[in-house]
């Protein structure tokens, strides 16, 4: 929705943007850190068990680097919202499976999980709404 209606809270945009930049700061620094310790990401992503590391290390930074500026842009946001979406559902059933860590790492895995878990709701809930008026989206030709 780019266009303020009659029904619209006037900080309708004001907060969209300050919601999508709050969700672009749990995905850029991340994504940046990946770049950085490449090796590092490579080497948790082989202790998960998942294959070929190296190519998901590259296709999490490139969605955590390039998704959080899409957000913070509000370009193509819709779009942006569901992949960093669905790489978060993904991720959390990788690599925060609460209910096969020992039981000392319960708590924090299972409060890491459902992190995640309220994270997806607030991009799904973007991927619904859309940018706001305060974005490159709004810009856009219909």
């Amino acid at each position: 929705m780019s266009h303020t209606t009659a029904d619209q809270h006037p900080l309708h945009n004001a907060l969209n943007l300050a919601g999508r930049a709050l969700l672009a700061v749990l995905f850029l620094p991340a994504g940046i850190g990946k770049l950085t310790g490449f090796a590092g990401t490579v080497g948790y992503i082989s202790s998960a068990g998942l294959p070929l590391p190296a190519v998901g290390a590259v296709l999490a930074l490139t969605v955590e680097i390039l998704g959080s500026l899409a957000l913070l842009a509000g370009w193509h946001t819709r779009w942006a919202a569901l992949v960093l979406g669905l790489f978060t559902l993904a991720a959390s059933f990788f690599f925060h499976p609460f209910w096969s860590v020992a039981p000392e790492q319960v708590f924090v895995t299972q409060l890491l999980f459902f992190k995640n878990i309220a994270v997806v709701g607030g991009l799904l809930v973007l991927a619904a709404q859309g940018a706001g008026g305060w974005s490159l989206d709004a810009r856009r030709p219909r």
